[in-house]
């Protein structure tokens, strides 16, 4: 396998992404069975689980809301649709099929914005129930080298949506913005615990590629066993190189599932691909039509938070930046103590500096706009360095304590200008050469003299003022 930077060059990828999130109901989907990760296998199941004969499903109210929730979250249509059963013939559905949404699914046509502000197709967003889990026992944990199988039906039945995204995405960095975005959604909106590690998001990808400029799509495979944001990117990866080396030497692309390894970094074959005739669809004959009604739709919309990407045009209007600068801000949930402290009166520009690079702890969202406000003031007014209000900041934090009563605590005081300004002429006399390189442009030295003034000042010095004090001595 060649490079893969070297291998794309004059090829683009083309990704769609089929996310399956487990909503979070406290009963399964068809049934009264319990919705919990973690439990002894096989003991939260009932007849309708195990497919037991005469057994009948009931939808469940709570998963049908959520689902909704998430559409409406996606900018979706919320419109009637019908449950299909999916026919497949694996150990995992004791019934041998699932119960599902193909024709006619509950929400359709929608859209997700990423932090960079490109948007991504959502083609649907349907309802359907999960599968069981089947261990293989022996050898690598692959079914060709298992000495016997497990099956532990908790998980069958629980109530999954699959979001469908449109064939948008053009690289590994936007498939995994993309999984981040819809994950955080899922999460504000209270659908999804968005738990990768416990399997409650699982991603499956699309992936083929065509020459640049092409508008026809190539080939595409489908990647299984995705499980993290890392996994996602470096099997994206792979598999284009994948397909680029075989179109350039000549060959074809089989459409198929693979595998993805993460130990040896690499896709396998897993099967031809299947399509929708494979899974012989008809309509659920014990489900009736699901058709919410406009109330029960207007009543969900209402209740839906603002989510990340508001939260972003939120902020970045308040603070004069783009949405993609303050993205890290509102993934750690200090959008609204940015938006406060912006409103008392603080710095914009250092308000959002503090939040990105010093408040990136635990209990930072718990800060007091009002003080942390009186911060930023003390240092844009030159009572505190840079170096002084991230101590007192980080102290903000632990404590509790105002600001003011930190930094008198701590002896924290504006240097003297005159004070300064004799030591750098100090630091000049002492290293004539470095000076003289300076003065000449060779503007790394900067660091140097900066470096010395806040060693020799304790880091009291602020180092704005350090510098223009260079750049005065260097033109005069």
């Amino acid at each position: 396998m060649s490079d893969s930077a070297t291998s794309l060059e004059g090829w683009e990828v083309v990704v769609g992404l089929e996310v399956h999130a487990e909503l979070a109901t406290r009963t399964k989907l068809f049934s009264g069975s319990l919705n919990q990760f973690g439990g002894e296998p096989n003991t939260n199941i009932d007849p309708v689980s195990l497919g037991l004969p005469g057994s009948l499903p009931v939808l469940n109210r709570q998963a049908v809301e959520l689902a909704m929730r998430v559409g409406l979250a996606l900018h979706c249509t919320v419109q009637p649709s019908v449950f299909a059963r999916k026919n497949y013939f694996y150990p995992d559905m004791p019934k041998d099929y699932q119960i599902s949404q193909y024709e006619e699914p509950i929400n359709v046509d929608g859209w997700l914005e990423l932090p960079s502000g490109r948007r991504i197709g959502i083609e649907r967003a349907h309802l359907e129930e999960d599968t069981g889990k089947t261990t293989h026992v022996g050898g690598s944990g692959r079914i060709h080298e298992a000495g016997y199988s497990l099956v532990d039906y908790n998980r069958a039945g629980v109530p999954l949506i699959e979001i469908v995204g449109r064939p948008d995405i053009r690289s590994a960095d936007e498939a995994r913005a993309y999984v981040s975005e819809l994950r955080a959604i899922l999460v504000a909106i209270g659908a999804s615990d968005g738990k990768m590690e416990e399997g409650s998001l699982r991603v499956d990808c699309n992936v083929s590629v065509r020459r640049r400029g092409d508008t026809d799509y190539g080939t595409r495979c489908e990647i299984k066993n995705v499980n993290s944001l890392r996994s996602l990117g470096r099997a994206l990866d792979y598999e284009a190189a994948r397909q680029v080396d075989l179109l350039e030497s000549g060959e074809k692309v089989t459409q198929e599932t693979r595998h993805w390894n993460e130990e040896e970094g690499r896709t396998h074959s897993l099967r031809s691909k299947e399509e929708a005739f494979d899974y012989r669809y008809f309509p659920e004959p014990d489900l009736v039509t699901l058709d919410p009604d406009s109330a029960w739709i207007d009543a969900v919309r209402e209740s839906l938070p603002a989510l990340p990407a508001e939260r972003r045009h939120a902020l970045a209007e308040r603070a004069g930046v783009e949405p993609a600068e303050v993205a890290v801000i509102v993934e750690r949930g200090l959008d609204a103590l940015c938006i406060d402290a912006i409103g008392a009166g603080a710095d914009p520009a250092r308000v959002i500096t503090h939040a990105e690079h010093n408040l990136a702890v635990e209990g930072a969202a718990g800060l007091d706009a009002a003080a942390f406000a009186a911060l930023v003031g003390m240092e844009t007014g030159g009572e505190l360095t840079a170096t002084q209000a991230k101590q007192v900041l980080a102290e903000m934090v632990d404590t509790g304590a105002d600001p003011k009563s930190i930094a008198d605590a701590r002896g924290f005081e504006a240097m003297d200008t005159g004070e300064l300004e004799a030591i750098v002429d100090g630091l000049i006399a002492d290293n004539p050469d470095q000076w003289h390189k300076l003065c000449e442009g060779d503007q790394k030295l900067t660091g140097f003299f900066v470096g010395q003034v806040m060693k020799a000042t304790q880091g009291q010095a602020d180092g704005k003022v350090v510098n223009r004090l260079l750049q005065q001595k260097k033109d005069g």
